[in-house]
C-alpha cells in the first residue's frame, strides 16, 4: 500500500443504482486532501482487514472531498460487501493518497472512452475533465439495465451529455454497442480508454488489436482478475540480489507468500496482479506473467513482474530485493 496514509471520514453514503453506493470522503481535520488527476484511485483499508482499490470519480479540481462508487459484488472476495455492509456515514477509515496508473494522454486529438458497468467511475472523471479542457471525446457507457446505471442523472444534467451514448443490455438491439464497427478503423491521434469487467475489457481490447490499433493508443485498468493456476505449475527459486539468498517457491504458493514465510515482506494490496503495488525488478530469469497491470510490451521486456500472481518460466529468478 502507498506509504502516505490518510484518515478520512465518510461524510455521505448514498445509493446510486441497484447494488451501487457512492461514498464521499473528507479529511478528519478539515484540511485539503492531496491533489489527484483523472484516472486516479485510492487504496481503502476496510474494517475486515483487506485492502481494495477504488477509482476517484469527482472533479480533480476539488480538494475538499474524494468520491468513490462501489458495486456490491456477491461473487467477489468480500471487499465490496464490507464497504456496503460495514462502512457507514460518520465512520473514519484509512486510505492511501491517490495514485494514477491510468492517466489521460496529453495532447490526444480525440479520446474514446468505453465503460462497462462500474467501470464508469474513472471514465466519468475523465469525461468531465476533457469537457473542461474543451478536448473532443465520446463516452460509450454499457450497463445491464437502467436500474443498474450509476451516475445516470449526473450525466443527463451535465454539459457534456451530448458526448455520451448509453447502451443497455436489456434495451432495443439498435442501441447496443457494436464494438467491431466502432473499432474497425484505427485512427491516428485517437486514444481509447476502457474499464469494466474483465470479459468486457477483453472484448474491447481484442477488437481494437485485431483491427490494428497501436498498443500505445490503448489504455485500460482492470478492477480484478481471476487467479491463473495451471496443472503444469511447478516449483522454482527466487534469488535476492542484495544478499544472494535463495528461496524456493512451491507449486501451490505465490512468490510473495514464499518471501513472507522467509521473513521478506513485499508490499501488496490487491494480490491479483491489477494494482501494481508489488511490482518488482527482475535482474535475471524469465517471468511467467499472469498480471493485468503490465502492458504486453512491458511483459515482453521481462525486467519486472508482479510477484503476487506471476511465476517463473526459468528455474530461478534473480530479483532486485
Amino acid at each position: 500500500m502507498n506509504a502516505q496514509m490518510l484518515q478520512v471520514r465518510v461524510a455521505r453514503k448514498i445509493p446510486l443504482a441497484l447494488d451501487i453506493a457512492l461514498f464521499e470522503l473528507v479529511s478528519t481535520d478539515g484540511r485539503a486532501l492531496p491533489p489527484f488527476s483523472a484516472g486516479s484511485h485510492v487504496d481503502v483499508l476496510l474494517p475486515s482487514g483487506v485492502t481494495r482499490q477504488y477509482s476517484l470519480c469527482n472533479d480533480p479540481e476539488e480538494s475538499h472531498r474524494y468520491q468513490i462508487a462501489v458495486l456490491k459484488d456477491p461473487r467477489g472476495r468480500g471487499g465490496s460487501r464490507a464497504m456496503h455492509e460495514l462502512v457507514r456515514e460518520g465512520d473514519v477509515i484509512t486510505i492511501s493518497a491517490p495514485r494514477n496508473h491510468f492517466p489521460l494522454t496529453p495532447g490526444a486529438e480525440e479520446t474514446l472512452l468505453i465503460a462497462g458497468g462500474i467501470g464508469i467511475t474513472p471514465l466519468l472523471c475523465m469525461a468531465e475533465r476533457l469537457y473542461v479542457l474543451k478536448q473532443p471525446f465520446t463516452l460509450h457507457y454499457c450497463s445491464r439495465s437502467v436500474e443498474r446505471t450509476a451516475f445516470r442523472e449526473r450525466i443527463q444534467q451535465a454539459g457534456y451529455a451530448a458526448h455520451v451514448q448509453l447502451h443497455l443490455d436489456d434495451g432495443p438491439q439498435q442501441q447496443k454497442l457494436g464494438l467491431p464497427a466502432l473499432l474497425r478503423t484505427p485512427r491516428r491521434g485517437v486514444h481509447i480508454y476502457t474499464c469494466g469487467p474483465k470479459g468486457f475489457m477483453d472484448a474491447v481490447l481484442s477488437n481494437a488489436r485485431s483491427s490494428g490499433w497501436p498498443q500505445d493508443q490503448l489504455h485500460y485498468e482492470f478492477f480484478s482478475a481471476a487467479p491463473q493456476k495451471l496443472a503444469t505449475d511447478g516449483s522454482f527459486e527466487v534469488k535476492l540480489a542484495s544478499s544472494g539468498r535463495t528461496i524456493r517457491v512451491a507449486a501451490d504458493a505465490s512468490v510473495t507468500s514464499a518471501l513472507a514465510a522467509a521473513g521478506i515482506l513485499v508490499p501488496t494490496s490487491c494480490e491479483q496482479g491489477v494494482c501494481g503495488t508489488c511490482l518488482t525488478r527482475v535482474l535475471e530469469g524469465e517471468p511467467d506473467h499472469r498480471d493485468m497491470y503490465l502492458t504486453p510490451q512491458e511483459q515482453a521486456a521481462n525486467d519486472q513482474f508482479l510477484p503476487c500472481c506471476s511465476r517463473s518460466r526459468s528455474a530461478c529468478l534473480v530479483l532486485d530485493l
